[in-house]
């Protein structure tokens, strides 16, 4: 059975995405919140609490085939603040920057012979571009210096679920590996390497673009479940608004979006879409709006900031229209992940485990499409070399991380 381990694991949706028929080893998280939700799904066993920085390779355990790291995004994405993840230098990292802390670990696992064979980074489309793609050189030369050669894809979501969530998903193996003809390219894949992708990888040094994959997912599946499925007319944890303020978030339309909803009045249809809050300028000056789409699809939801970045729903049915909060279970189906997953009971609890997770039928994808073939072709070539795989050591137990003080970035 593959083994892995999950930093910045939150509230376990790679987990979800494995399946059972991956072994997770270990499992970090420096957020008692998500800890604790990793821990009511998943069990105690594997998930420790505590700072990547204060992890050592003994915590780990024994050699695995993966290590999967989704590292914060609060410095590459576009709402963040556009410090990257600083340099390799303790001093200068930034939240984002943690991913230094995951690449010292994968340097002493490396230095006894038990760096994973795959390593796989997930994060949002703007490591691609912030900082004019310095960033991402960054992370692919940091991987080349640990030996390995990398391939990454940009995934959305809404190929899976009914949310546009758009992730991007760097995969490295040794530089020694064999990787079957079946699971690369010649270039790129319209679909699976973006523009953005491809203009990253043109900015890489001379000796990562030689060693670059373009891994091949094939085709992307089709999409069959709509926001109109997901969204229920009884949810749980929320409740409807009140006439007024439906009245009040229709008042706050422009024109545009006020002739969007009244055509979705006359089609007689229940029709489900989703209502934003944004700021706008308008005569000179900068006003709230209220817009609303009926694409059939979420946006990308978030951890919350505050009332206005919450996700609403908009239902139309004839004349009546309602709205509300989208609900936590509905945001959790958003996810892919099953009605059996605990969440807090608290709104903003839930959404702060939801927002910084991925989604599960992506993880699904790609365990299927890559990483086992992968990790199959990887397997067999050790095999037909007749060089026995090198056991180590069994790990101590871990240390309790909450021991002493603790640096949180």
């Amino acid at each position: 059975m593959p083994s892995y381990l999950e930093f910045f694991a939150g509230g376990g949706m790679v987990r979800a995405g494995l399946g059972g028929r991956w072994k997770c080893q270990f499992a970090n998280d420096f957020d008692p919140l998500k800890v604790r939700v990793y821990a009511d799904n998943w069990g105690k066993r594997e998930i420790l609490e505590g700072d990547i920085h204060r992890l050592e390779a003994e915590d780990l355990g024994r050699r695995v085939d993966l290590a999967w790291a989704s590292f914060p995004c609060q410095d590459l994405s576009a709402a963040g603040n556009g410090l990257g993840i600083g340099q390799a230098e303790r001093a200068n990292r930034t939240r984002s920057g943690t991913f230094w802390a995951f690449v010292d670990l994968m340097k002493l696992l490396k230095s006894n012979g038990r760096l994973p064979r795959i390593v796989v980074l997930e994060n949002v489309v703007g490591l691609l571009t912030i900082n004019g793609g310095e960033e991402f050189k960054a992370v692919i030369a940091a991987l080349g210096r640990l030996g390995m050669r990398a391939g990454a894809l940009v995934v959305d979501a809404r190929h899976f679920v009914p949310q546009s969530r758009q992730r991007v998903f760097i995969v490295a193996v040794s530089k020694s590996a064999k990787v079957v003809d079946e699971l690369v390219r010649d270039g790129p894949h319209p679909i699976w390497h973006p523009d953005p992708l491809v203009k990253a990888v043109e900015k890489l040094s001379t000796q990562c673009r030689e060693q670059w994959m373009w891994l091949n997912l094939g085709t992307a599946p089709e999409l069959k479940k709509t926001l109109n499925k997901v969204v229920t007319d009884r949810p749980a944890g929320v409740d409807w608004h009140e006439p007024t303020e439906t009245r009040r978030l229709i008042g706050m339309m422009s024109d545009v979006h006020k002739q969007k909803l009244s055509l979705a009045k006359k089609s007689g249809k229940r029709i489900v879409g989703t209502l934003s809050l944004r700021m706008r300028p308008s005569n000179g000056r900068t006003v709230q709006r209220a817009e609303i789409c009926f694409r059939g699809l979420a946006g990308c939801l978030r951890t919350p900031k505050g009332g206005g970045s919450r996700p609403r729903v908009i239902v139309v049915k004839g004349g009546d229209v309602r709205t509300r909060l989208l609900s936590p279970a509905e945001a959790a189906s958003l996810m892919g992940l099953k009605p059996s997953y605990q969440l807090p009971e608290a709104y903003d609890y839930a959404f702060r485990v939801i927002g910084d997770g991925v989604a599960v039928p992506v993880v699904s994808f790609l365990r299927a499409k890559l990483l086992n073939p992968l990790l199959r072709s990887m397997k067999k070539r050790r095999v037909a070399s007749g060089r026995k795989p090198r056991r180590a050591a069994r790990a101590s137990q871990p240390r309790n991380l909450r021991d002493g003080p603790e640096l949180r970035v």
